[in-house]
C-alpha cells in the first residue's frame, strides 16, 4: 500500500522520501524514482509530514515505540498514521508527539492495492482540526470523490470507526456465506438466492459489490487472514474494557480464528467464506453443484 501511495504523493508535487525495512520495496521504490532515506530516524527526523503505512498495530507500536520514531520527530512537524491500528496504541503515541509539539493524525484506509494505485481511497479521520487541516490536502490527493471522513478529534476515533466497519463487513460475509450454503441445502441456488437479494430487506453493500467476487470463488487476496483476526482481537478487548455486549461478535471472531488455524496467515480477507464451506461439504461458486469429499 505504501509504495502506491508514496508516487502519488510524490506526482501531486510533494517532496516525498521514502524508508521501508524491506530492501526489495526500497528497490522499488527506487525504479519508481522516489527519494530514498538512509533510515526510519533520518526521514521521520527530516518530514514536515511523517506518513506512517504499516501492516498493524504491533509493528506500528514497534517502530514509532520501540525505535524510538515518534522522539525523532521535530516540533512544528505532523504525523500521520494510515494503519489499521489500536486507538491505544495510537493515543499512546500521540501523547508523546504532543508533548514534542508535534500535531498527530490517524486516518486508518479503507481499500486494498488496487485503490491505493487509483487514489480512490478512503480514509476514516481521527485528530484535534489543526491537525486534519494540516494533512487534509494529502489525504484528498489519495481518496475517492467524498472519500476522506471525518469520526472525530480525537486519534483514537477514526481506528475506531474503522474497525468497527470492518467487525460489520467480517460479519456480512459470515452470515451470508451461511446463508447461502443452507439455501442451497434447501433447493435454491447461490446465484438464485443472490438474485433475489438485490433490493430485499437483507440487501447490503457486501452483497451489490462483494458477492460476486465470492461467487466466483475469488476470497479477496488483498488483506491477510492474519490481520483480520488481529483487528478482531484488538475489538474483542475493547469490549471487554468497555463492558459491551459482543456475544455476536466474538463468535465472529472465533469463526475467523479457526479460519486462521486452518489456513495459515495467508492473504484472503474471506476465508472464513471457504471455512464454512469445508464444514458444509460444498461449495458456493456459481456452476458448481458438486459435493467436496
Amino acid at each position: 500500500m505504501g509504495l502506491p501511495i508514496a508516487r502519488h504523493l510524490a506526482r501531486a508535487g510533494n517532496d516525498v522520501a521514502v524508508y521501508d525495512d524491506d530492501p526489495d520495496r526500497m528497490l522499488r521504490a527506487a525504479d519508481s524514482g522516489l527519494r530514498l532515506g538512509d533510515s526510519a530516524e533520518t526521514v521521520a527526523a527530516a518530514a514536515e509530514v511523517l506518513v506512517t503505512v504499516l501492516p498493524g498495530a504491533a509493528e506500528f507500536e514497534d517502530l514509532m515505540s520501540a525505535e524510538g520514531i515518534a522522539d525523532r520527530l521535530v516540533a512544528g512537524s505532523c504525523w500521520l498514521d494510515l494503519t489499521s491500528n489500536d486507538p491505544r496504541v495510537a493515543q499512546r503515541v500521540a501523547a508523546v508527539t504532543a508533548a514534542r509539539g508535534v500535531l498527530a493524525v490517524g486516518a486508518p484506509m479503507a481499500g486494498g492495492v488496487e485503490s491505493a494505485e487509483t487514489a480512490s481511497l478512503e480514509f476514516y479521520v481521527g485528530g484535534a482540526v489543526a491537525a486534519r487541516d494540516r494533512v487534509s490536502p494529502l489525504l484528498t490527493e489519495l481518496a475517492r470523490p467524498d472519500g476522506v471522513r471525518i469520526a472525530g478529534d480525537d486519534i483514537g476515533s477514526g481506528y475506531s470507526a474503522k474497525l468497527l466497519i470492518n467487525l460489520l463487513w467480517f460479519g456480512q460475509v459470515t452470515a451470508v456465506s451461511e446463508a447461502l450454503l443452507l439455501g442451497q441445502r434447501l433447493g435454491v441456488p447461490p446465484a438464485d438466492l443472490r438474485r433475489l437479494l438485490a433490493g430485499s430487506a437483507a440487501d447490503s453493500a457486501f452483497a451489490q459489490r462483494h458477492l460476486d467476487r465470492l461467487l466466483a470463488g475469488d476470497y479477496a487476496e488483498t488483506f491477510g487472514l492474519g490481520e483480520c483476526v488481529a483487528e478482531l482481537d484488538v475489538l474483542t478487548d475493547l469490549a471487554s474494557e468497555a463492558g459491551s455486549p459482543f456475544e455476536v461478535s466474538a463468535l465472529i471472531a472465533r469463526l475467523h480464528q479457526d479460519a486462521l488455524d486452518r489456513f495459515g496467515p495467508v492473504d484472503g480477507e474471506m476465508l472464513v467464506a471457504r471455512l464454512l464451506e469445508e464444514r458444509a461439504g460444498t461449495v458456493l461458486r456459481k456452476n458448481s453443484l458438486s459435493r467436496s469429499n
